[in-house]
């Protein structure tokens, strides 16, 4: 696995009773108590579940904090997880896998591990995010020959990786929603989607600030109607407009060039941000970071098991 881009209620059944004979007068009556009652219910409840917001700190664990959502396809409704401010994580994505680091978060790859691997990780007490590129193709990628070639740009900066045309909603639309089910059905309680920030970069299209929002927006979408939080990578220029969308977010690099300040609508919402430095001794970050209630991590640029966390 290439390291990601850098820096760029069920219906209720009544109870069957058996009939007794009634005179015309108690039936009229009971019909008319009936019809009182069904035009007085209050809007809203249907026995079919919304997608919910946080229920806030009284309902957290130590980890996160959960909301009720639906499910796309007409699944199972599933609790959303809103991990907390400060919660620590681990983020692998290469190497021999390595369950036994004592985090309550996990992000690892959506193609890579399997729904064994998930369900390992949640008995342990783990929640665990997905990581799927979605702004860039990657040949090595099972579903890579579903991609017209007419989306595919210039290269990313990692072998085998290119960006995508992201104004082509329609064409990644359902490829995005296909692996997102993918997440889902594995287990997966979150999203991380890499590569959004294609409109910062030379990917072959004239892509603008509103083409990025557009896109992001609908990825956030697709991982909420999965009951899937989702998390904003990098993409910094456009937190104030995007924290509202996702629920927490992932950051390289922001100590390293400066731009820690730009994360801290997440933290204000009550969103984590989790963050990793590569060329930086912990030391020289951590402190910083504690003070903005970052999760930070000291990390190799593989993304392997290894880790130093603040």
């Amino acid at each position: 696995m290439t390291p990601p881009h850098l820096r760029k209620n069920p219906l209720r059944k009544g109870l069957l009773r058996k009939r007794r004979p009634v005179s015309l007068s108690l039936l009229l009556g009971s019909l008319l108590l009936v019809t009182t009652a069904c035009s007085q219910a209050p809007a809203g409840s249907g026995d079919q579940p919304g997608h919910g917001a946080s229920t806030g700190p009284g309902s957290s664990n130590s980890a996160s904090q959960a909301s009720s959502s639906g499910s796309s396809g007409g699944g199972k409704s599933r609790t959303v997880w809103h991990p907390e401010v400060g919660v620590d994580w681990q983020w692998q994505l290469t190497g021999t896998f390595d369950p036994s680091v004592d985090a309550p978060v996990y992000d690892i790859d959506g193609f890579k591990q399997d729904a064994s691997v998930v369900a390992d990780l949640h008995k342990r007490g783990r929640k665990v995010i997905c990581y799927i590129s979605v702004g860039a193709h990657e040949d090595f990628r099972p579903d890579a020959s579903r991609f017209p070639k007419d989306v595919i740009g210039e290269e990313n900066g990692w072998e085998g990786e290119k960006w995508l045309d992201i104004r082509r909603l329609d064409v990644l639309r359902p490829l995005m929603a296909k692996r997102f089910d993918m997440c889902r059905d594995k287990g997966f309680d979150a999203v991380e989607p890499d590569n959004v920030d294609g409109y910062k970069n030379d990917t072959g299209f004239d892509l603008d600030e509103e083409d990025q929002l557009a896109f992001n927006r609908m990825i956030a979408e697709l991982a909420h109607d999965r009951g899937m939080s989702v998390g904003l990578k990098n993409d910094l220029d456009q937190i104030p407009q995007l924290v509202g969308d996702f629920d927490f977010a992932v950051n390289e690099q922001c100590a390293e060039f400066d731009e820690c300040a730009k994360m801290t609508p997440f933290n204000k919402a009550g969103k984590p941000v989790f963050h990793v430095e590569y060329k930086l001794q912990a030391a020289q970050f951590c402190p910083a970071t504690k003070r903005l209630h970052f999760s930070s991590l000291q990390k190799r640029k593989d993304l392997d098991a290894w880790r130093k966390a603040c």
